[in-house]
C-alpha cells in the first residue's frame, strides 16, 4: 500500500474541481455557461464549461495554499463560504463584466457591482456550490472527514 503525500495546492484543485462541477451543474441550469465561454471569445457552453473548470482548479489550489494550517472541520468550512463570497466579488461582480466589455460587449462595464436576480443565485453557487463542495473534498482529501 503506498502513501500519498500531502499538497496543499494539488488538493486544493482537485477539491475545486468538484466544487466547479457542483456549481458548473447550476450554471448549466441557468443557462449562463456560454457567457463564461466569452471569456476567451467564444459563445459556446461546453466551452464555457471548460473555461469555468479550469478557474475551478486555480482558485481551488488557492483555497487549499490558504488553508493548508487549518486542520478542524468548522475553519474550513467558514473559509470556504468566506473563499466563495470574495471570488463571487471579484469574479462575478468585477473581473467578468470587465472583461467582458473589453472582449464581447462594452456595455458590460456598467453591469460592474450591479446585483440582481441572478447574481443573488451567482452568490450561493459561490457559496455553496464551489465554496462549501471544495472545502468538503478538501477535508476527505486532507483525511478530515469520514
Amino acid at each position: 500500500m503506498t502513501t500519498r503525500t500531502q499538497s496543499p495546492i494539488r488538493d486544493g484543485a482537485l477539491a475545486g474541481l468538484a466544487g466547479g462541477l457542483v456549481f458548473g451543474l447550476l450554471m448549466a441550469g441557468m443557462g449562463s455557461l456560454s457567457m463564461v465561454g466569452m471569456l476567451i471569445g467564444v459563445e459556446n457552453a461546453v466551452v464555457g464549461f471548460i473555461v469555468h473548470m479550469v478557474i475551478s482548479a486555480i482558485a481551488g489550489a488557492g483555497f487549499g495554499a490558504l488553508t493548508r494550517k487549518l486542520g478542524a472541520v468548522p475553519p474550513v468550512y467558514a473559509a470556504s463560504m468566506v473563499y466563495g463570497a470574495v471570488l463571487w466579488v471579484l469574479g462575478a461582480l468585477i473581473i467578468m463584466p470587465l472583461w467582458l466589455s473589453v472582449t464581447a460587449d462594452p456595455m458590460m462595464s456598467d453591469m460592474v457591482f450591479v446585483v440582481g436576480g441572478a447574481q443573488w443565485v451567482s452568490l450561493f453557487g459561490h457559496v455553496v456550490g464551489f465554496g462549501m463542495t471544495t472545502g468538503a473534498v478538501l477535508l476527505m482529501l486532507r483525511g478530515h472527514a469520514k
